[in-house]
């Protein structure tokens, strides 16, 4: 049983349980601090960015290592981001704000923050939707266009962790770095990728071939072959 679940995917599984597991305990002997629920929303919210985070480093991951198995890890982890940041804003909407729609609704007005965590958390929930193999077939091309928008949820939720931080720049710095440098290797590749595309298209030019004298057009006539001056274009 033990070797089971020490299998690199059902490890990965449990490990992604496990600061939900500390949250609980926390809650169980009330060391969430002064304002409980404050910080319940704000732990919520860290592990579903840096889940995020992980998900997006597993794209590089796979290219550096070459290992085509990674796809059901950026699956897993895509899954686990999106369940984190549910409980983030189930807890915003009935432990913070107690269901109060019209409290809720003048709060998002108000709040910029808000607007980005909303916009977020709207994208992450449609990739979520959209990750069973169903929809996969179902949406065919189009899949791959909506699961590009991972990276407007990413910039999203960077300034919604910043405003909501009032100013304070060091973990949004830090994770700005990290979402930039990811951004960076996608570029890096997609460029190379371009280039290579354009080396493998075709070309064509003009190759003459000149016309044998009557003695060595003979001899070739003899032998099956016609010799004769033409413009072609060729491929290559």
């Amino acid at each position: 049983m033990l070797q089971r679940f020490l299998k690199p995917y059902p490890l990965c599984f449990s490990l992604c349980l496990l600061p939900l597991l500390g949250i609980v305990i926390d809650m169980m002997f009330d060391n969430l601090g002064a304002d409980p629920i404050q910080a319940l929303h704000i732990r919520l919210g860290d592990w579903s960015l840096r889940l995020l985070w992980l998900t997006l480093f597993i794209t590089p991951l796979q290219k550096i290592t070459q290992w085509r198995g990674m796809a059901q890890y950026r699956k897993l982890l895509g899954l686990y981001t999106f369940f984190y940041a549910s409980l983030h804003v189930i807890v915003y909407l009935w432990l913070d704000q107690g269901l109060a729609w019209g409290t809720i609704t003048t709060d998002i007005i108000e709040s910029s923050y808000i607007w980005f965590g909303v916009i977020a958390f709207l994208i992450i929930l449609a990739l979520a939707v959209t990750t069973p193999k169903a929809m996969v077939k179902l949406l065919g091309k189009n899949w791959k266009k909506l699961h590009r928008y991972i990276y407007i949820a990413s910039g999203a939720v960077i300034i919604h962790y910043y405003w909501q931080l009032k100013g304070n720049m060091a973990e949004p710095l830090f994770y700005l770095i990290i979402l930039s440098l990811l951004m960076l290797f996608r570029l890096a590749v997609w460029f190379k990728n371009r280039q290579f595309t354009k080396m493998m298209i075709p070309t064509t030019r003009k190759i003459r071939v000149v016309k044998a004298d009557s003695a060595t057009a003979e001899a070739g006539r003899s032998k099956g072959i016609v010799i004769e001056e033409i413009d072609t274009d060729i491929e290559t």
